[in-house]
């Protein structure tokens, strides 16, 4: 006759277990805890003092549409094919005509899945069965399972961007929370993945200090409220992993560079986003966030070249990006395995890594105002970096330069700056995508007490793997926290 501890253990293994990820899209951790320390988030609150309020790191470019891909393939974005919100194809296998040239604001959202490297499995090919809202990345996830797909959504939002329409944009999210509620009723899908962007976008607008930040919250909180009540009616909630992420901060600006412009006015034929008819020209300008910049040159080469390469012909461009003020630091990819940095004020340095560790070696001066590391594991280099003006660069700095898709030139903007002062709908009063904390630094709220210690916006794809009893696939780039 089998023990009580036997039969307790096969019982706890049958219960079906379900994970629901809502993505507070631009959230910082501090403003989220102040909302919730103040009493505007009841059901987040709850959450909180039952479960765990972490702080972790999101990914470089730490802009929405790339810095989804963590949560959904557990891989940093440069490493699953996302280099960032715009890249330029020097290969020629991915976009094609006009410019070869790819932005994720607008129709092209829709080559993200093909955009993914081959091997890349995300949570939607993994789960049983799986529900999505915004989450922009889909592969894997039949499209009546993606909220936010339809023809009247896709006309909705769009609309909503270029006019700037805040107060639209929560709508919509109260639309989304709307239906992410009633189907999770529904159809009890052991997986689901929500996104809400109007923190994003009321940040962007009008600041993420704005009063109309909490309203955007509530949005969130609401949710969370309402799908917690279904499932404590239905004797699931013990059975559910529930937590709320983002997968960005955002710092003000209030200078505003035309980084393409800038790099036009030294003579050269630039292509750049919206703009993309350039006649031959000598260099690629893709902005995101719009804290950061892929540079190309030597557009006419399929082939990735490393700075030696380059040094001779574009060391004055790098140099008069490098005197801008609006540019705190410039990566240059030198080999497949290390990128040399620099910082007008601070010097250089160079990056080098291998399969499983990181170094940091000044040449002239201390970038990122670290001194030398040598040859760190990955949570060596997080715990000595987490307290530092850019927490986590030197593992974030891997991951990107190594992608080939990557600029020859990786900017990331200084405070107080971003890089794209035209062809915005609304000029932005806070943006995101550098290196800084306050881009880099997000929350990571569980609906259950955790032993581990979540570090990175990778590990929680994992975890959801290991809640749901799914192999983690091989290449994974994060670490369960359960």
């Amino acid at each position: 006759m089998p023990s009580v501890d036997t039969v307790i253990k096969t019982v706890t293994q049958t219960v079906i277990q379900t994970v629901i990820t809502l993505v507070a899209d631009g959230a910082r951790p501090d403003k989220l805890a102040s909302a919730i320390t103040s009493g505007a988030l009841p059901a987040l609150a709850r959450i909180r003092d039952e479960g765990t309020l972490h702080t972790i790191t999101s990914v470089f470019p730490s802009v929405t549409g790339p810095a989804y891909a963590p949560f959904l393939t557990g891989c940093h974005p440069g490493s699953v094919g996302l280099p960032g919100l715009r890249w330029y194809d020097r290969a020629r296998t991915a976009s094609g005509w006009p410019g070869h040239a790819r932005s994720y604001v607008g129709a092209e959202m829709r080559h993200v899945n093909r955009d993914l490297m081959p091997e890349t499995r995300t949570m939607f090919e993994l789960a049983d069965s799986s529900l999505g809202a915004l989450n922009m990345i889909g592969r894997g996830l039949p499209r009546r399972q993606s909220i936010g797909q339809s023809l009247a959504y896709v006309a909705r939002t769009s609309i909503t961007h270029f006019r700037g329409n805040v107060s639209g944009w929560l709508d919509i999210d109260r639309r989304v929370a709307d239906d992410v509620v009633q189907r999770v009723h529904a159809e009890k899908p052991r997986y689901v993945f929500a996104a809400f962007t109007g923190i994003d976008k009321t940040s962007h607008a009008s600041g993420h200090d704005a009063p109309m930040l909490v309203d955007a919250m509530r949005i969130v909180d609401d949710v969370v409220a309402r799908i917690r009540e279904d499932a404590e009616r239905a004797g699931t909630w013990n059975s559910t992993h529930l937590w709320v992420v983002s997968d960005h901060g955002h710092s003000s600006v209030t200078q505003h560079e035309d980084l393409a412009g800038f790099v036009a006015s030294m003579g050269y034929r630039v292509l750049a986003h919206p703009w993309v008819f350039t006649r031959n020209p000598d260099v690629a300008v893709m902005v995101s966030g719009n804290a950061m910049a892929h540079v190309y040159v030597e557009l006419a080469r399929r082939k990735r070249l490393f700075w030696p390469s380059l040094a001779s012909r574009w060391n004055d461009l790098a140099n008069e990006l490098l005197s801008r003020d609006s540019i705190d630091v410039l990566l240059l990819p030198v080999s497949p395995r290390s990128c040399e940095l620099r910082s007008s004020a601070r010097g250089s340095a160079v990056v080098e890594w291998t399969d499983s560790t990181y170094t940091y070696r000044p040449i002239t001066g201390d970038p990122l105002g670290i001194g030398e590391q040598n040859a760190l594991t990955g949570d060596e280099a997080y715990d000595m970096m987490i307290e530092s003006d850019y927490p986590d660069a030197i593992v974030q700095i891997a991951r990107l330069t190594a992608c080939d898709r990557s600029g020859d030139i990786i900017i990331s903007a200084s405070r107080d700056w971003d890089l794209r002062a035209k062809y915005e709908p609304i000029q932005h009063m806070s943006s995101h995508g550098a290196l800084h904390r306050e881009h880099m630094l997000v929350p990571l709220l569980t609906n259950r007490r955790i032993t581990g210690s979540p570090r990175r916006t990778v590990d929680v794809m994992p975890s959801a793997c290991a809640a749901l009893g799914i192999a983690v696939p091989r290449g994974v780039q994060g670490r369960s926290f359960l």
